[in-house]
């Protein structure tokens, strides 16, 4: 059997359809189907059974993919150990994580580790929807979720505190909230709960000290567009330190609550810990992240 036809034909059983297939693989359609008929073709075998939802794996098609992934794995970890016999940080290293933390934290402290390890090539991957890291899509995942089982090793969970902030021109025309209570006759700017998001509990903004009910005044499911609203001045919102930096336009107000917090998670499967560049850069990621303020 074709390996690449292989890989493809796990995509696919993994999207559950063609159309969503395409992003992972970034082939069109119609060539993942063709590639998908041959195989089937091959094997004598109806792979997946068409649905107006999408396909679902046959019993055939389900024995493939447990097969599939354990021969992808082991053949991972026979590359690993002979690309690293000398034991020595050196090769491709491709990290998957959030649009916002990715461009916004790490992108801007990969150059002293870069610097650090000049034979590692590295590869940022900014994606919000989940990173199959035993497919090889990354080596190393950071999110928002625990690992998915035991197959990973996930380094000891980082928490992140959100922070309320507003725009100095938004103080200067609606004043600023002493008090948990004041945040009652502001306008807050929120995910929003009937938003899909990788966090369950974003909207405490919304609860903390309320008098009576908040309806929000904008609901955007967007960090890095909830940032922007703030520092234009179209209300008050819960943010991450990171997000918002240094930035000279935008005040943190009623900064000794303690806020709201999640935690980011980082892992890589297991057959790839034996991998120096693995191991450098997940010390490197863990000591800046413990020793910022976040």
């Amino acid at each position: 059997m074709d390996w690449d036809r292989l890989r493809i034909f796990h995509a696919v059983a993994t999207a559950g359809s063609f159309t969503k297939a395409t992003n992972t693989l970034n082939i069109s359609q119609s060539a993942i189907s063709r590639q998908i008929n041959i195989l089937e073709e091959e094997l004598g075998i109806l792979l997946f059974r068409r649905v107006s939802r999408g396909l679902i794996l046959t019993a055939a098609g389900e024995e493939l993919k447990e097969t599939v992934v354990s021969v992808f794995s082991k053949l991972v970890e026979t590359q690993a150990t002979i690309e690293e016999f000398k034991n020595y940080p050196k090769g491709q290293l491709r990290v998957a994580t959030t649009q916002a933390f990715g461009s916004l934290w790490l992108a801007p402290r990969l150059q002293e580790f870069l610097d650090r390890y000049p034979e590692i090539d590295c590869t940022l991957l900014l994606k919000d929807e989940g990173v199959d890291l035993n497919m090889r899509e990354a080596d190393i995942g950071i999110g928002s979720s625990p690992a998915p089982s035991a197959d990973f090793i996930q380094a000891q969970p980082v928490p992140y505190r959100f922070r309320i902030y507003a725009s100095r021109a938004y103080l200067e025309k609606h004043g600023t909230p002493q008090r948990p209570e004041d945040l009652d006759f502001h306008r807050l700017i929120v995910f929003g709960k009937e938003m899909p998001h990788m966090y369950s509990d974003l909207d405490w903004l919304l609860r903390l000290g309320a008098q009576k009910p908040r309806i929000p005044y904008l609901v955007i499911n967007s960090a890095q567009a909830i940032y922007e609203a703030t520092r234009t001045g179209l209300g008050i919102s819960a943010l991450h330190k990171y997000i918002v930096s240094d930035d000279p336009e935008i005040v943190e107000i009623l900064p000794d609550l303690p806020g709201s917090s999640v935690f980011r998670y980082v892992m890589y499967p297991s057959h790839l810990a034996t991998l120096k560049r693995v191991q450098v850069f997940i010390d490197f990621l863990l000591k800046k992240m413990l020793e910022e303020d976040l």
